[in-house]
């Protein structure tokens, strides 16, 4: 009798990942990643959430001349839990509990994912338009293959 073995990534799906460490908001780096790469990435109606009680905002384009989808999303998502203790003279204490989209990188911003095959012969270029913006520190490509929490992104497969 033959053993099957069904595999985790049933669906591989190629797509080019861009790591940005920057202090911007990200409605501020949308802003200036549309400016100058020529995109119209806008916020979604939904943020994303694939634990309770978090939200990644996201950003959204989809470039139908080249069929490529580009995706800003933030890695970083704070949570405000306030706990009541009556051994406390204010009672309320609030903590901030932090969620990452993608725990291998928490000093990472932003992700950037680009949706489209064809696509990666250009990332050098869109790589070096990005470390030239002003108020970005560093961005840098991360191979998704390698990442532990990889379908932790595949939300973003063409929304």
């Amino acid at each position: 009798m033959a053993v099957h073995k069904l595999l985790d990534d049933l669906y591989e799906h190629s797509y080019s990942l861009i790591a940005i460490h920057s202090p911007l908001k990200d409605y501020r780096l949308a802003y200036f990643l549309n400016h100058q790469l020529s995109l119209k990435l806008k916020r979604t109606k939904d943020d994303f959430s694939y634990i309770e009680n978090t939200s990644f905002s996201t950003f959204h384009y989809n470039d139908d001349t080249t069929d490529t989808a580009w995706h800003l999303i933030t890695n970083i998502s704070k949570n405000v839990v306030n706990e009541t203790r009556d051994t406390d003279l204010f009672g309320i204490k609030s903590t901030t509990v932090l969620h990452y989209l993608v725990p291998e990188y928490k000093k990472v911003d932003y992700f950037l994912k680009i949706d489209n095959g064809d696509f990666f012969y250009q990332l050098n270029a869109v790589l070096k338009i990005i470390n030239e913006m002003t108020h970005v520190v560093t961005a840098y490509t991360v191979d998704p293959n390698q990442l532990k929490s990889k379908n932790n992104l595949i939300f973003l497969s063409n929304a």
